[in-house]
């Protein structure tokens, strides 16, 4: 809530990576909302969580759609800041405010498609043969489908490349430089600076899915019943439940703190490149 206000009383909505920043806190809201509706449940009736129940499809099913549309905001960020670095800043400025709006509207029609897919019919709530021990009523297979392209594709791998590239194009902009004779002390702090937040972000979700992704594939081998893992596994799917709301509470700690000092060394950057053209076309 305090980066959604913030971003409004500072009328800073015209930026692009505003405009995700602020989609990014209401997917983290969204959350934490229906992960304390969820703990709620477990807390009064604690059996429909475990052995499943239709009134567990709709807390399930906004806790995956949340989860869904952070994870697709955390790899829209990672390429606005890849275009950012890559592309003419002047042209990503005027295109990119559009484009911004249009990746959060299909963020959230994808993550609410998905996210909705039990509601839909895709649930065992009538057959045990491919029921969920961890996420009752969930079927094991639709967990599956989620889990390996969001949660392995989205969240850790293509960040780990996104990122891996900002810093190899800043890398060759700095030899470049120091060829023409410029300085390059700009480039090297916004290689470290880029460095540090790609860190924190990739080991931020790895710390908060790895757990959870464990969990489905432990689910997708299970062979025994909901009594003969009790009460181990749901403290361990309670767990991981902790950590997803920490990775809520931490996104906006890296990505709001760390905005504006990275975003005004990729403006100086727009202003070297220019300056480092000149200078060898001359």
């Amino acid at each position: 809530c305090m980066v959604i206000f913030t971003r409004i009383a500072t009328k800073d909505l015209h930026k692009p990576i505003s405009i995700l920043f602020c989609n990014l806190a209401f997917s983290d809201l969204f959350t934490s909302f229906s992960g304390f509706w969820i703990s709620t449940l477990f807390i009064t009736n604690p059996d429909i969580t475990i052995f499943g129940s239709e009134d567990m499809l709709a807390p399930y099913a906004l806790y995956t759609m949340s989860i869904l549309s952070t994870i697709y905001n955390l790899v829209s960020i990672g390429i606005e800041r890849y275009l950012a670095v890559a592309e003419s800043m002047r042209t990503r400025f005027r295109a990119a405010r559009n484009h911004s709006v249009a990746v959060v509207l299909i963020n959230w029609v994808l993550a609410f498609f998905l996210g909705c897919l039990p509601l839909m019919g895709w649930n065992c709530l009538h057959r045990r043969k491919n029921l969920s021990v961890l996420y009752s009523p969930f079927c094991v297979d639709y967990l599956i489908f989620i889990t390996i392209p969001n949660v392995v594709v989205a969240a850790f791998i293509i960040p780990l490349f996104t990122y891996l590239r900002i810093i190899i194009i800043l890398r060759k902009r700095k030899l470049r430089m120091k060829a023409c004779g410029q300085a390059t002390g700009t480039y090297k702090s916004a290689e470290i600076q880029v460095a540090r937040t790609s860190i924190f972000i990739w080991l931020l979700a790895l710390i908060s899915y790895a757990p959870f992704f464990a969990g489905v594939i432990f689910d997708a081998t299970n062979h025994r019943c909901h009594l003969d893992l009790y009460p181990g596994i749901y403290i361990f799917r309670n767990c991981t439940a902790m950590l997803i709301t920490m990775n809520c509470l931490g996104n906006p700690i890296i990505y709001t703190l760390k905005a504006k000092p990275l975003g005004d060394k990729l403006k100086a950057l727009k202003c070297l490149s220019t300056n480092r053209v000149r200078a060898c076309t001359i």
